[in-house]
């Protein structure tokens, strides 16, 4: 197990069973020990248990970022209960730390298999990460980024002069 996914296992199990934050993030790789956004992800039995993070950083380091969206993930994500003590064994971590986002213009600038989106409309946002099962093409990936960010699919997409799309990509570990 990847040190990350160590850190936000024990962040989890410790917010879950006592209600208390890790604030010391030991000893970090260099990328880990800079500023990134962080996505933690939690799945049980190969199903989505809880998906939260950030674009942008907004903690001191992507450690201390990891911890914060780990314990989001299993308390705050708004399509699932909160994570139970019953099912901390059952629990399967994701980090994805982000790589800085470039603009596209194009739709055929986009992989979904190698990055993720962020799609921007005034002041709407969706991202999704990539190299998600199911989804195969740009075109899906950005539908369903729009879709999150309350975007209006139809007659919006790169190019439009109201909708940015971003592409990342990021650096996954299991």
């Amino acid at each position: 197990m990847h040190p990350v996914v160590a850190l936000v296992k024990k962040a989890v199990e410790l917010y879950v069973n006592e209600g208390k934050v890790i604030t010391d993030t030991g000893e970090l790789s260099e990328e880990l020990a800079g500023q990134a956004g962080v996505f933690v992800c939690l799945k049980k039995k190969g199903e989505l248990r809880g998906c939260i993070g950030t674009i942008e950083p907004v903690t001191g380091c992507a450690g201390l970022e990891a911890i914060r969206n780990a314990i989001a993930s299993a308390t705050e994500d708004p399509r699932f209960f909160p994570v139970t003590e019953d099912e901390l064994e059952q629990m399967d971590y994701s980090v994805d730390v982000l790589c800085p986002p470039e603009k596209v213009n194009s739709l055929s600038a986009l992989d979904p298999k190698i990055y993720g989106v962020i799609v921007v409309q005034e002041d709407r946002r969706g991202i999704l990460l990539p190299d998600l099962e199911g989804i195969d093409t740009a075109e899906e990936q950005v539908r369903i980024a729009m879709l999150k960010a309350g975007i209006i699919a139809e007659g919006a997409g790169p190019g439009k002069e109201d909708t940015e799309i971003y592409r990342f990509q990021v650096k996954r570990y299991t």
